[in-house]
């Protein structure tokens, strides 16, 4: 189901995936760390223990689902065979023009920000974000799978931005 705005806590698992990112990230000092404002996100953040340093921004809430929050891809297909979130967006929602601007605000943030920052956010949100980090068109993000509970680092290699890693488990 996409549940793109609905403010769901955390399930058990994501509560132990979460938990299991602290002793990844425990030894790293962060410069910045920015989170979406909804509660899994925050939820998150808490208990890979850098909710005390967290900035709450709105620019990393999850796409906006609009008509479509809350029901299955495969029913929106039912009505819309042709649908593809990356390219079609959402009827009373965010166009994937509308979601790159806000990730464009948060990788301008970023590579304004000195130092080690870290972002804590959504699935879609995420993988639009590394899209623009790479100077790719949202659409791109869908070739980017992510699972939840897992570490990413974006990056530089000599001038060019880059993936240093993806989707690696804790």
């Amino acid at each position: 189901r996409h549940t793109g705005r609905t403010d769901i806590p955390l399930t058990p698992r994501g509560e132990e995936e979460a938990r299991m990112l602290r002793p990844s990230l425990a030894n790293i000092e962060f410069d910045s760390v920015l989170c979406s404002p909804l509660g899994r996100a925050r939820e998150t953040c808490e208990l890979a223990g850098l909710a005390e340093q967290a900035a709450l921004r709105d620019e990393l809430l999850e796409w906006d689902y609009g008509d479509y929050e809350g029901i299955t891809s495969e029913q929106i297909r039912d009505e819309r065979p042709d649908w593809v979130l990356w390219r079609d967006g959402c009827p009373g929602g965010e166009s994937p023009a509308e979601i790159g601007a806000r990730a464009d605000v948060v990788v301008s943030e970023l590579l304004a920000t000195p130092g080690k920052a870290i972002v804590f956010a959504h699935g879609h949100m995420l993988r639009v974000l590394a899209a623009r980090w790479l100077g790719l068109e949202v659409a791109d993000g869908r070739l980017l799978a992510l699972g939840t509970g897992t570490l990413s680092e974006l990056g530089w290699e000599h001038e060019n931005r880059v993936i240093r890693r993806w989707n690696a488990p804790a």
